[in-house]
């Protein structure tokens, strides 16, 4: 709990200390017209072959959609944003619609997700199901029932908590259940490859340190980019297709990057004139 506690009062003391010296502005990363920005894989298919119009914009939002499938058959679709980033405050608004697609897996339903830290997108395989990334697991619940969202999921990777290192593929957070087709805000502050923060309506409802390759639960990928225990210091963002329709009205972020005061190396003279 120590650990926990320090690292905590670390987050909070740089991010108290970034907005005391910069103004707190959100930048969109949709546009709310177009996919201007954003690139879609799907499984099975090539880089930048957006299958089925799987993601577009509707209503002047960034929907994901299923009417052209006949049966969903796992081909699992993640939308990437063209620029990657290290460390940030990340923000969706999002909701679940309509029916899950024929054929999605049963966990799959209401079930979506905000990836960070991915691999490159165009080191995927053709036919590989995820990026090794850390997902930000996103849920809708039903009239009844609880379901938390905001979780963690580890396609490729692994974190820490408390100073152990967790290779468990899920963990739930603590957030509340949002149900039917109600609006959440989720946002993700990420800095580097030290600490990440969860927080559902603003709430924090999970916390992990030093985000890394390792672990499975990832198929088809090139040996050559899955190295495994290297830290994830930085990586590209995507949203996720899963085989349930998805809305999100808003994709925003505020570049912390900029701010990040790193320490200056020491300088001390390497030798002296005899």
């Amino acid at each position: 709990m120590r650990i926990l506690f320090v690292v905590l009062l670390s987050v909070i003391s740089f991010f108290s200390h970034a907005q005391e010296k910069f103004p707190r502005k959100w930048v969109q990363l949709f546009n709310g017209k177009d996919l201007t920005g954003w690139t879609p894989k799907i499984t099975g298919y090539a880089y930048g072959d957006n299958f089925g119009n799987t993601f577009r914009v509707v209503d002047k939002k960034l929907t994901v959609n299923y009417d052209h499938y006949k049966t969903f058959n796992d081909r699992f679709g993640h939308l990437f944003y063209k620029t990657p980033y290290s460390y940030y405050l990340f923000a969706v608004e999002y909701r679940f619609v309509g029916k899950q697609n024929t054929g999605a897996p049963g966990w799959a339903y209401k079930n979506s997700g905000v990836m960070i830290h991915c691999q490159p997108p165009a080191t995927m395989g053709k036919d590989q199901d995820f990026p090794i990334s850390i997902e930000v697991q996103l849920l809708g619940g039903d009239a009844t029932g609880e379901r938390s969202t905001c979780n963690l999921c580890t396609p490729g990777t692994n974190v820490e908590m408390d100073g152990k290192l967790v290779t468990q593929h899920c963990i739930n957070s603590t957030s509340k259940t949002f149900r039917n087709e109600e609006w959440v805000r989720a946002e993700i502050l990420v800095l580097g490859d030290s600490v990440i923060k969860h927080i559902a309506n603003g709430d924090t409802v999970l916390v992990y340190q030093k985000p890394q390759i390792g672990g499975g639960n990832v198929s088809h990928f090139d040996p050559t980019v899955k190295k495994d225990g290297e830290l994830l210091k930085s990586g590209y963002i995507s949203l996720q297709s899963e085989g349930h329709p998805i809305e999100f009205r808003k994709v925003e972020i505020i570049d912390l990057s900029p701010y990040y005061e790193k320490k200056p190396a020491n300088t001390k003279s390497k030798s002296r004139k005899k």
